[in-house]
């Protein structure tokens, strides 16, 4: 029996890998390590994104980049040939702040008027190094609400006040953006192509935009909200004096307000294509093709909800295993999915590991020997499973199209 594994991470507890490994060790021990498991970790465009990269046959690279807030840090990214992955919450993301008294670093107003995407940029320049001219950028906990001018720094610009001064990082700075000096700009960006994954469709302005709606996230206060929303403004207005009208309509392009706004810079300079994070983690994992032949799929999520329902990556490996005719199963930390809600999405069944442990904190902490027995669980169940999914199929219609009707085991 085949079994293909493809979670995204239990965000607080467990990597990609790690929730695959574990689910693995379960089904293997309540099956006489007889089963034929692929693991495939997936993402949906944001942390965990390299991850599936280099699950996928991607091979890690490091750099020594700027952090959110300027300090050196080594940061990881992916490469495959000519083509590469970042995960911009490597280089400039909020996980990475500075540590405080040994603690992880908590935003607040000074790094939220002050972080930049500058090691982003230079992450990218890494990958143009390695000899990549294909470039996935995966955004998603962000520290900057800069609109990507640390980008646009990272990869040779220049970002000067009117005495003609370099500015310092952040997004409060650009209110004082005389011109942009494009005149070091990486060449090698003329012959590169850029997927910005992302789902969020945010602009770059307004009361839908980055500093209004993520800014909040990242420690602004609603003062610092219209300090940053009143610089990304004239950033724009400076860029089109630069770049041209195109500036313009890309502050107002879906997708332009991610990552605090390196959306923005993605489609205005880097000439961008927007595409849904968890689409292009599929495609570059190969998992369409990776199904042929399997019996049962695997994915799930920390915390399996309606948000999940909106293209997370559960829902992006249930229609992958639908199109391929193989029955998919849902493991998360907790769900709170009505049954109707799990019917509609696929999932013959979801197994949270609430189900074992009710105390979420202890769900968390413990989420690694919890998933083995869900794994066990699954495993004590696969001939159930598989033999519900046959009876189903042979009472479907000719086109053989697999139901949506979940099992009861």
């Amino acid at each position: 029996m085949r079994i293909v594994i493809a979670p995204d991470k239990f965000k607080g507890s467990l990597s990609a890998p790690e929730v695959a490994r574990h689910l693995d060790a379960g089904l293997q021990s309540a099956t006489g390590h007889n089963l034929d498991v692929l693991r495939i970790p997936v993402a949906d465009g944001g942390e965990g994104t390299l991850d599936a990269a280099v699950g996928s046959g991607f091979t890690r690279r490091s750099a020594m980049v700027s952090g959110p807030t300027g300090q050196p840090l080594r940061a990881d990214f992916a490469v495959r040939g000519r083509e590469a992955v970042i995960e911009m919450a490597a280089a400039s993301g909020l996980a990475v702040l500075p540590a405080e008294g040994g603690s992880p670093g908590r935003p607040d107003s000074a790094s939220a008027r002050g972080a930049t995407s500058l090691g982003t940029g230079e992450l990218i320049r890494a990958a143009l190094d390695a000899g990549c001219r294909q470039i996935i950028l995966g955004v998603g906990g962000s520290a900057n609400t800069d609109g990507g001018a640390g980008v646009l720094q990272g990869l040779g610009a220049q970002l000067l006040d009117a005495g003609g001064n370099e500015l310092p990082p952040g997004g409060a700075a650009l209110a004082r953006l005389d011109r942009i000096d494009f005149s070091g700009f990486d060449s090698r960006l003329d012959e590169t192509r850029f997927v910005l994954a992302s789902d969020v469709d945010n602009p770059l302005l307004g009361a839908e935009g980055a500093p209004a709606v993520f800014g909040p996230q990242k420690g602004a206060s609603p003062e610092d909200v219209a300090t940053l929303d009143a610089a990304l403004a004239h950033f724009v207005d400076v860029l089109a004096a630069e770049i041209g009208p195109r500036a313009l309509k890309a502050a107002d392009a879906p997708g332009a307000g991610a990552a605090g706004g390196v959306g923005y810079a993605a489609i205005a300079v880097l000439a961008a294509t927007r595409r849904p994070g968890i689409d292009v983690v599929l495609e570059f994992t190969g998992l369409a093709h990776r199904l042929a032949g399997a019996d049962l799929v695997i994915t799930g999520e920390g915390s399996l909800d309606e948000q999940s329902l909106l293209g997370k990556t559960p829902m992006g490996v249930a229609r992958a295993a639908a199109r391929a005719g193989v029955p998919v199963v849902a493991v998360c930390g907790r769900t709170t999915l009505t049954p109707a809600q799990q019917k509609d999405s696929g999932f013959r069944q979801v197994y949270p590991l609430t189900s074992l442990e009710a105390k979420v904190e202890i769900c968390i902490a413990e989420a690694a020997p919890l998933l083995e027995q869900l794994g066990k669980h699954i495993g004590a169940e696969l001939a159930d499973l598989t033999r519900a999914a046959a009876t189903v199929d042979s009472a479907a219609p000719a086109n053989n199209a697999r139901t949506k009707e979940p099992l009861n085991v």
